[in-house]
């Protein structure tokens, strides 16, 4: 059964379904897909990204990556040759053209793009990202961003992959306006959360090549990995380019850049 930060999801049907991958007969319907996004909050496209540079790339994250257990080898590399590289900058930006497509206009990606490694047992609290929904970490800018997470490599549910709550940015469009929520993260206990929302977590077992986009209002969170592998992933952001820009994020990430 998933779980995340060591609650155990409610599985009942009202509380845990399935994400709803985009039928290949809308992949180039643009409305249709604006539609999805905003009725749904989320649009799951299986195999959006060519599956081998997914893994050439997930190839080229564990090969520079040290393999021992030292913390501060593993940031020197994580945070002064990965993030910052060309590597990274390059398959990131393979996303592009679809959002120029999508978005009707020039896109532009923000340059703090963020890389997560879970390894197995990393579970107790504190660990997954909690439940969130982005605009609380980027309002000086546009609330149209677009976030896009991208699994690096196969992520079966346990891997511990995102979890997204059903019809959440509804509500949150509703609330965010009259709240503005600080920069902080919602809750740990998703399965409290899905009860006050009365809605489901919908989970999905990822492969590689598969990309989710959501808005800047859906409410998401991670699973914890309770595998024997390592779930790897990035999500980055889209948004127009002549859209006010939030600034802050237009610096390599950092885990103690402050957002």
């Amino acid at each position: 059964m998933p779980t995340s930060n060591g609650y155990v999801l409610d599985e009942s049907p009202g509380r845990l379904g399935w994400l709803a991958a985009v039928p290949e007969e809308e992949f180039g319907d643009r409305d249709a897909l604006r539609a999805r996004l905003t009725r749904d909050g989320y649009l799951f496209l299986r195999g959006l990204l060519a599956a081998d540079d997914v893994r050439a790339f997930r190839e080229y994250y564990f090969a520079r990556i040290p393999a021992v257990e030292d913390r501060a080898a593993f940031r020197k590399v994580l945070f002064g040759e990965i993030v910052p590289g060309a590597e990274y900058a390059a398959f990131c930006a393979g996303l592009r053209g679809w959002f120029e497509w999508f978005l009707g206009g020039e896109a532009f990606l923000h340059r703090r793009k963020i890389i997560r490694q879970t390894r197995p047992g990393e579970n107790g609290v504190g660990t997954a990202t909690q439940a969130h929904y982005d605009l609380v970490y980027l309002r000086e800018g546009t609330d149209q961003v677009l976030s896009a997470w991208i699994p690096l490599g196969d992520c079966p549910v346990a891997l511990g992959g995102l979890t997204y709550l059903e019809g959440s940015h509804h509500r949150v469009l509703r609330e965010d306006r009259q709240s503005q929520r600080p920069a902080a993260s919602i809750t740990a206990d998703l399965p409290a959360l899905a009860a006050e929302y009365d809605a489901r977590w919908l989970v999905a077992d990822y492969a590689a090549g598969d990309v989710v986009v959501h808005t800047a209002h859906t409410i998401h969170a991670a699973l914890d990995n309770v595998s024997a592998g390592v779930r790897l992933s990035t999500d980055i952001r889209y948004q127009r380019a002549d859209d006010a820009v939030d600034a802050r994020w237009q610096s390599d990430w950092h885990d103690q850049d402050g957002l």
